[in-house]
């Protein structure tokens, strides 16, 4: 078969949480795609300015870096995990409704900045819930998550491009409409896969009320089956408050808890070296900073600075391809260069869907060196033919498939070293948020100074610093890897030495080692020469 038979039994096992996490990531990707197409609606609709127009988009990305800063505090339990993903992509499909009814820059930010909050929760979330759940065969399924994000971000343009209108009457009719077609193609919406143009289409002035609303209450409905089906998932794992448990369902709660009490007790452990995903950071806490090895650390930072370069480039290029190919020496006309961010984000899409089948067969520590290596050649060879309009389309393509599975690769590598805990998952997804919105602003500030072809170098140096950082990440795992097996010899050592004045005669030998990141102990099971296992557990001195 092409899929072992085991990763099809884990999938039903899991299929329900599967496909709702996959579904709350189409809300992710519809929500962040329709910003850029819409743009010149929304300004008329609020009668701003261009400058007071960027904050929206602002107070959206912040907001969508606090919310998976802070979306952690939720993995606690399922229950705190599945109603806060309930709660934000409900609170999108309310976003949606309501932006039709907002009349000012005010109004129109802060549902961005609630959209953006709502967006950041569900990115850190779903990514650990999907961990948790496959541990070390989640590479395959988170690239289907991410592939998720694209496909939302493929049909919120597509339903927005019937109601677009390109003049509106407002306050600022004065300001140059040639801008505004610029503005909307640089600022496509970070991970979009579709870019419009639709110039000259409306030549009539819009009323109070635009047809783009219908849009807004179009992608509402479409995203309503999305909490709609994280409430099922709640209902069916009796999570919600109303739906107990019938009695017969609590006696076999009751002897699950029993039995897996007395597993624990036999294996030595107690619930404080379980925590795992259930204490917030708790490979943060105080009392256990003290024992992490600084290969932990640097594991934690290197995957986040790695993502903070990739992620930054994709944001980058998504915001000024555009801006690139119509100005000198590429001087592409305005229709011609804005299939870029179509090409581009459509190549991400496609990426992530062909990285499915790859993550099944390659570890993702070769995935990740095949894409970094691919992403700084492509950009190199978009340097060396910067006037070739045909390269530009062919390396956009390229760019986009090599970038697609740097994000879950890295989660999923990250994840498998650190032994599954969670904290990876925030760290990482907190970096690849900032490195989008930093990136972005400092890649344009430094085309406006420097020119255009400023942008091409800024790629280059941004890739060549998360390749040498990634090199540095696989340096600490090397590192924390020795300290795993220098601790294990040691324990060996003591627990043969502890035993033999009254065990001779017996070998003991080890047959598995199980290393805790958050209580820094390890777990050694054994067995005697009459076969008999002995589970110690071994704080780290």
């Amino acid at each position: 078969m092409f899929v072992e038979t085991r990763l099809v039994t884990l999938f039903k096992q899991n299929w329900q949480h599967t496909l709702t996490y996959w579904s709350v990531f189409f809300s992710f990707g519809l929500c962040i795609a329709f910003l850029g197409p819409t743009i010149l609606d929304l300004k008329c609709q609020t009668n701003s300015t261009l400058q007071e127009i960027t904050w929206v988009f602002f107070s959206q990305q912040i907001c969508l870096l606090i919310g998976s800063s802070i979306g952690g505090v939720f993995k606690k339990t399922l229950l705190s995990a599945l109603s806060a993903l309930f709660l934000s992509s409900l609170l999108i499909s309310l976003i949606f409704a309501i932006i039709p009814l907002c009349y000012n820059v005010l109004q129109l930010a802060i549902a961005m900045a609630v959209s953006g909050l709502s967006m950041g929760i569900i990115d850190t979330i779903a990514n650990i819930q999907l961990v948790a759940l496959y541990k070390k065969d989640s590479a395959i399924f988170l690239q289907a998550l991410h592939f998720f994000i694209g496909f939302g971000a493929l049909v919120s343009p597509l339903i927005a491009d019937p109601f677009l209108t390109e003049h509106c009457h407002s306050i600022n009719s004065t300001e140059n409409e040639a801008i505004m077609h610029h503005f909307r193609h640089s600022l496509a919406g970070l991970r979009s896969p579709v870019l419009l143009n639709r110039s000259g289409e409306h030549s009539g002035g819009v009323t109070e009320q635009s047809s783009v609303s219908y849009a807004f209450w179009i992608m509402a409905l479409i995203n309503l089956p999305v909490p709609i089906a994280v409430f099922v998932l709640m209902y069916c794992k009796k999570l919600i408050p109303c739906c107990t448990p019938g009695l017969l369902d609590k006696n076999e709660l009751a002897m699950q808890t029993n039995t897996t009490e007395a597993q624990e007790q036999e294996a030595g452990g107690t619930d404080k070296t379980r925590t795992g995903h259930g204490d917030v950071f708790s490979c943060c806490v105080n009392g256990n900073l003290r024992e992490l090895p600084a290969s932990f650390f640097g594991i934690h930072i290197l995957g986040g600075l790695v993502l903070f370069m990739t992620d930054g480039i994709v944001g980058a290029y998504a915001g000024f391809a555009y801006t690139y190919a119509v100005t000198s020496p590429m001087s592409l006309n305005a229709k011609t260069a804005g299939y870029l961010p179509c090409i581009f984000w459509a190549a991400i899409t496609g990426g992530r869907l062909i990285s499915i089948p790859l993550a099944y067969r390659f570890r993702p520590v070769y995935l990740l060196v095949f894409s970094q290596v691919g992403v700084i050649v492509t950009v190199l060879l978009l340097l060396i033919f910067y006037t070739s309009s045909i390269f530009l389309f062919v390396g956009t393509c390229l760019l986009g498939l090599f970038l697609s599975s740097i994000f879950p690769c890295m989660l999923a590598y990250t994840e498998d070293v650190l032994d599954y805990k969670g904290c990876a998952t925030t760290v990482i997804v907190t970096c690849a948020g900032m490195g989008e919105m930093v990136l972005q602003v400092v890649v344009g500030s430094i085309i406006q100074t420097e020119g255009s072809y400023s942008f091409l170098l800024c790629g280059m140096i941004a890739g060549c610093i998360g390749f040498v950082l990634f090199f540095g990440l696989m340096l600490c795992h090397y590192f924390h890897r020795n300290y795993i097996r220098v601790s294990c010899s040691l324990s060996m050592s003591h627990m043969t030495a502890h035993r033999s004045g009254g065990n001779e005669g017996k070998f003991f030998f080890p047959s598995c080692f199980l290393y805790t990141a958050t209580t820094h102990s390890l777990l050694l099971q054994w067995y005697d020469i009459d076969m008999k296992i002995y589970i110690i557990k071994f704080p780290r001195r």
